[in-house]
């Protein structure tokens, strides 16, 4: 085996994730992604395994662990041919983690049979359901959150299939954005398919094979020797989400991890009973969250490829929020996802404390402001996650407002947003003193002030941290919490008492305040 040559292949391979990313970010229609980048891309081999992820939304690895093997589920590879794609978004049929991610998967021939699969997934504005932005966390039903799309064949040897297209557009309420996000997924396919072509003419498909073979036993090895670094034992720790947004509240995350030698086991025994509101996890989502804490955590130099992942047991009850079965509504899963990497951290703190940072802000703090742009006359959703404040570290101070954990998004420009959309931000700034102190200070939290414009807007949401802070660690003090506002310090001001909360009306020249909650503190602070 020529390692230098495996090497080669390893970043040749990310390259073209990354290249099918950027190529989507460019071309894409909404600000959703193509300002904030909530998007993703990856190479996979022939039976599904991840052989490349760029870097963009670690959640986004649960969205698309099983698009490949449902395709080979669905059919034959003598019925794929060169030019199709595919498209799925369904959790639960193995095509995302909710419905409005939308995954599309395409095949790399080489002499005229089926050698791998490039696939994007984006995360769309809107995809029908009860609520305009399809993810407000208060859902009961899955069949409440939008259009669910097994996987099916949406381009046949080049040709678009119209039908299908016509169904997708009819159930969302922007189907001109759709159509646009799409037509940037599928251009960002075929940019990776011809760099996919190249790459396997290049080397030979049985030497392709036996390289991509190389790079999953190398990731492997990488993670059972940070684990073998780890000293043995069980350690458990939990934690709450404040609510799911119908009456239920709080629900318990806990996890058990046991290391033993080159093995890590983690156990979510204890984990209370599947939401009656939109923040469950499917199994899927529950893996892509554990593989990007323990890498980020034991050696963040990993690969990412699915070699990695064959070090790592999880059990989860059947049931539970964190694998639940269908029709459970998994909307605001995310939120939960921040809370699963919380209690992951604090359970390694345990063992790894020089490694391990405080609580970050631990949820994705998701708006949804739709309505009647005045100007244009067209419907418009805006939909927008803030960072918070990053958990402080042993050696440094949180970073300040940025996304953690699962997520990677950028927020919003003020320009994008004003320019786009009929609403106008009056505030945009750090919150002072958000942190938690310590020997290291945790991140600032993030607060945003929107003014509604000239028409009346629906509000949805979906967030957490409201009222269980971020913790500290080794003595540092917990974070600021995360809230929303209407009208705030006015005589009508009005404090949500949950972060999911959905068809909230709002009128022309109300403001939305959005927080977000602050990172923890890390160690005692000198007096």
């Amino acid at each position: 085996m020529n390692t230098v040559q495996v090497q080669v292949l390893g970043y040749a391979l990310l390259a073209v994730a990354e290249e099918i990313g950027a190529t989507l970010v460019r071309t894409a229609y909404t600000t959703n992604i193509k300002e904030r980048m909530d998007c993703s891309a990856a190479v996979f081999d022939l039976v599904g395994n991840v052989i490349a992820q760029a870097e963009h939304i670690p959640i986004h690895l649960g969205s698309l662990l099983g698009i490949v093997e449902n395709i080979r589920k669905r059919y034959n590879l003598d019925e794929i041919q060169q030019g199709d794609m595919f498209i799925a978004n369904d959790p639960y049929s193995g095509g995302g983690t909710h419905l409005p991610d939308i995954a599309v998967a395409a095949p790399v021939f080489h002499h005229g049979k089926p050698a791998a699969f490039v696939a994007n997934i984006a995360h769309h504005s809107d995809v029908g359901g009860r609520v305009p932005g399809s993810n407000a966390g208060d859902s009961t039903s899955i069949f409440q959150e939008g259009i669910r799309i097994p996987v099916m064949r949406i381009i046949e040897q080049g040709e678009l299939n119209r039908e299908l297209m016509a169904l997708i557009l009819l159930n969302t309420r922007t189907p001109e954005e759709r159509k646009g996000d799409l037509q940037a997924q599928f251009a960002a396919n075929r940019t990776g398919v011809a760099r996919m072509e190249a790459i396997v003419a290049q080397y030979g498909l049985i030497q392709y094979n036996s390289h991509c073979a190389e790079l999953l036993d190398y990731a492997e090895r990488k993670l059972r020797l940070a684990i073998d670094k780890i000293p043995d034992g069980q350690y458990t720790f939990h934690d709450y989400m404040d609510d799911d947004g119908v009456g239920q509240f709080p629900l318990k995350i806990q996890v058990q991890i046991t290391v033993c030698g080159d093995q890590i086991h983690l156990d979510f025994e204890g984990t209370d009973g599947a939401a009656q509101g939109a923040i469950n996890v499917v199994r899927t989502a529950l893996m892509a969250t554990v593989y990007f804490a323990i890498k980020s955590i034991l050696d963040p130099t990993i690969p990412p490829n699915a070699g990695y992942f064959r070090a790592i047991e999880i059990d989860a009850p059947i049931g539970t929020i964190v694998n639940p079965q269908p029709p459970s509504p998994v909307a605001g899963r995310t939120d939960t996802c921040q809370r699963i990497v919380d209690v992951i951290y604090g359970a390694l703190a345990q063992a790894a404390p020089e490694r391990v940072p405080a609580a970050s802000n631990g949820a994705v703090t998701a708006l949804h402001l739709s309505g009647i742009n005045p100007t244009t006359g067209k419907y418009y959703v805006y939909p927008e996650t803030l960072g918070g404040g990053g958990g402080a570290r042993p050696t440094k101070d949180g970073m300040d407002g940025v996304h953690s954990g699962v997520t990677n998004t950028s927020n919003l420009p003020i320009e994008a947003l004003e320019m786009e959309y009929p609403l106008r931000v009056e505030r945009y700034e750090l919150v002072t003193d958000s942190g938690g102190t310590g020997a290291y200070r945790g991140g600032m939290a993030l607060r945003r002030d929107i003014r509604i414009l000239d028409h009346q807007a629906t509000l949805s949401t979906h967030g957490d941290r409201l009222k269980f802070a971020p913790w500290g660690l080794a003595g540092g003090e917990e974070g600021g919490k995360a809230q929303f506002v209407v009208n705030p310090g006015s005589a009508d001001e009005h404090v949500f008492a949950s972060g999911k909360v959905s068809e909230v009306q709002l009128k022309a020249g109300d403001i939305l305040r959005v927080q977000t909650a602050g990172g923890g503190g890390y160690g005692h602070k000198c007096s």
